[in-house]
């Protein structure tokens, strides 16, 4: 439940079109759902404006279902990440309205209308970076932001990036995604008058060590507008541009 449905809610408890029994049975599991395993925050939607996300990835497939189906029930969309194909075949077969991207590793089910959101640009500095890429736009999409999507213009071929500077511009945030060095992001905050959120990826040679070189460029950036998430973290890219972009 978000804002917008507890509001129609109380309005018809106060009205008198809702009888108060309902109006309890409809708010009784406020705070959170208890499960076997997990307890479920059906109010984060309404505290926050996006409901709970599931990291998938050590969980189980009925484990992820369960939660599932808890959001669901509570009118609730679902984003799940981390989530690979074994264990979405189950969440397929319960939600056929449910999408899942495997490259992004993410389960989406959406219900009731996205919020309104502003223009997100994810930039990646190379096609091997594009898991992370897509795990960061989808999250963005799936939080109402038009996501725009600018592939393989890392810094080895400046001009790239450079032919698409009239459409970055005009993004209310930017992510940055990039392996290697990781100077991607630099270049991009020097570049637009908004904040830059840069996501380091565990994409490169020897001394790169997973992503911590990327990391370290990105975390000693002289650009003021970049601030740095953590290696790999598409999801959190993604969640904090779309925020930025959404309407006050």
């Amino acid at each position: 439940m978000d804002k917008n449905a507890l509001k129609t809610l109380l309005s018809r408890l106060q009205q008198g079109q809702l009888p108060l029994e309902e109006a309890v049975e409809a708010l009784s599991a406020w705070p959170c759902a208890q499960l076997n395993e997990a307890r479920v925050d059906i109010h984060r939607c309404l505290r926050q404006g996006f409901a709970e996300v599931v990291l998938g990835e050590f969980k189980t497939g009925p484990q992820c279902l369960e939660v599932a189906q808890t959001l669901a029930k509570a009118g609730q969309s679902v984003l799940i990440t981390r989530l690979c194909a074994d264990k979405a075949q189950c969440l397929k077969a319960a939600f056929p309205s449910g999408h899942y991207h495997e490259r992004a590793r993410l389960f989406w089910l959406q219900q009731g209308p996205l919020p309104e959101g502003g223009p997100v640009a994810v930039v990646c500095a190379g096609t091997s970076d594009l898991p992370v890429a897509e795990e960061a736009a989808l999250t963005a999409e799936a939080m109402g932001a038009q996501v725009w999507q600018l592939c393989d213009v890392g810094v080895a071929g400046l001009h790239r990036l450079l032919s698409e500077l009239p459409r970055l511009r005009k993004a209310h945030a930017v992510v940055a995604v990039a392996g290697m060095e990781g100077a991607l992001a630099t270049v991009l905050g020097g570049l637009v008058e908004v904040p830059v959120v840069a996501v380091p990826t565990s994409v490169g040679y020897g001394i790169h060590r997973d992503g911590m070189a990327a990391l370290h460029t990105m975390l000693s950036s002289c650009a003021a507008n970049v601030s740095v998430v953590n290696i790999d973290n598409g999801f959190g890219a993604g969640f904090i541009a779309a925020l930025i972009a959404r309407p006050r």
